[in-house]
């Protein structure tokens, strides 16, 4: 007797499998290779570690220029956009500073002498030698700037002819910059002077028989609001933008691209003891190679200002050589 096949109701089918597993691994896999691939990416765009003073390993943890003790830098005009380029500079290569502003000229020698300031940047060297001799101080130059004209400017006339006989003219009455005011003026057909040497002329050197307008000196801040007041005035750069002047604006100035100007170079100065400092010799480096400083420099004296990268052993030398001039 044959078997009889059971019924095809009654057969019982192995349960159906589901593809919602093998979607969920093959997604997780795709997104394995997604997080793989990202990664990838972020390295190999990621810059290697810098071994240079503006990385974190370079920047300085202690001592002068670290954030606990930045350097302090003395300047007259501290508002100027290039200082804020130049702080950042420092800052990108591990060291920190601080920019302090003086409103007058006569206050960043002895800031630095009494060691309030670490460097100052004011000056030229002109200047420098009147301070040293004047304070018996021993300060020096560590690195050049630049070379500024100092020109004459006028709110009544546009140019030196029209200054009338016996018109007043100010200028600044630090004894360095009214000696380089009274060669200016000389240059201009102006006044007269009895010495041949500029460089360290007085008022007392104004041959007032043959000038053609008469002298007022000022402190060098207020010459540029004088103007209201006087025919014209001898104005510092550090003051023509707070005036809404600009070195286009001159009447008559000296060129700062002649060898005679040399003594008119502007100067980072320290005290001597400090004057080789790794710290603050490298703040000199990165203010002489920083372009956009350079740019911010000259933008500011309105493309008037030359850049100098002078030997510090020629600054010194320089410099001696105007001290021993001094008051002679």
């Amino acid at each position: 007797m044959s078997a009889i096949p059971p019924s095809n109701d009654s057969v019982v089918l192995p349960p159906k499998r589901s593809n919602t597993g093998k979607i969920i691994g093959i997604v997780a896999a795709i997104v394995v290779v997604i997080v793989v691939a990202v990664l990838i990416v972020v390295n190999l765009n990621k810059p290697a570690a810098s071994t240079d003073a503006g990385a974190d390993s370079g920047a300085i943890t202690s001592g002068l220029g670290s954030a606990d003790d930045p350097v302090q830098i003395g300047v007259v005009g501290a508002s100027d956009p290039y200082w804020t380029v130049y702080a950042d500079a420092a800052e990108a290569e591990g060291i920190s500073v601080n920019i302090i502003d003086f409103a007058e000229y006569n206050q960043p020698n002895p800031a630095l002498t009494e060691g309030e300031l670490d460097l100052n940047q004011f000056q030229h060297l002109v200047y420098l030698a009147q301070y040293n001799v004047d304070a018996g101080e021993d300060l020096t130059p560590i690195g050049s700037t630049a070379i500024y004209p100092l020109g004459l400017y006028s709110d009544k006339y546009t140019s030196v002819d029209e200054i009338a006989d016996g018109d007043t003219v100010a200028i600044p009455n630090d004894p360095s910059n009214l000696a380089r005011a009274l060669g200016v003026l000389q240059a201009a057909g102006l006044v007269e002077l009895t010495t041949d040497d500029s460089t360290f002329a007085t008022l007392a050197d104004v041959d007032t028989d043959a000038s053609r307008v008469v002298i007022t000196a000022l402190e060098p801040s207020l010459t540029a609001t004088s103007l209201p007041d006087v025919a014209a005035a001898i104005v510092n750069n550090d003051f023509l933008e707070g005036a809404g002047l600009e070195g286009t604006d001159a009447l008559a100035q000296d060129d700062p691209e002649n060898p005679a100007a040399k003594p008119y170079i502007n100067v980072f100065a320290s005290t001597a003891d400090n004057a080789d400092d790794e710290v603050l010799n490298r703040l000199v480096e990165i203010y002489q190679n920083d372009q956009a400083v350079l740019d911010g420099v000259v933008e500011q004296s309105g493309g008037t200002a030359i850049i100098t990268k002078t030997p510090v052993a020629d600054l010194v030398a320089t410099l001696k050589e105007i001290e021993e001039n001094v008051g002679e």
